[in-house]
């Protein structure tokens, strides 16, 4: 085993408690309708990853360097800043997508929204079914 091991685990804390949590009402309304919109569009349930990311589906991965662990194939977290949606393929790969999403930024596979409001839902939703579809090849 190269590598150290992922420190983001899969736990048993409830994602409808930890969303019903989040102290800013609009992020935590925000986060309930995204929760619905993964749950529908993955047919998996949440399950929290760490403290802090609702999480759906899981996939291996392994490295070049010979690491290997276990990841969610989407999820989310209400950071102070924005909302992160994790996705588990590089979101450079969907500019078309991405142009037609409405107001964001993004990492290698992260998407930054500060409001659900500001990204068209449906376009959103395609970004998180090719998430999936990606990992049942």
């Amino acid at each position: 085993m190269a590598g150290a091991e992922n420190k983001t685990k899969p736990t048993d804390v409830d994602p409808a408690a930890f969303i019903a949590a989040i102290p800013d009402e609009k992020r935590r309304v925000d986060c309930a309708a995204l929760a619905e919109i993964m749950r529908e569009v993955t047919g998996q349930e949440p399950v929290m990853w760490g403290d802090s990311i609702v999480g759906y589906g899981r996939y291996p991965y392994k490295y070049a360097s010979g690491r290997s662990g276990e990841w969610m194939t989407t999820g989310f977290s209400p950071r102070k800043d924005a909302i992160t949606l994790y996705f588990c393929y590089y979101l450079e790969e969907q500019a078309d997508l991405l142009a037609k999403l409405g107001k964001h930024k993004i990492g290698k596979g992260c998407l930054y929204i500060k409001r659900l409001s500001d990204v068209d839902e449906g376009v959103l939703r395609e970004l998180i079914a090719k998430t999936t579809g990606d990992q049942a090849g």
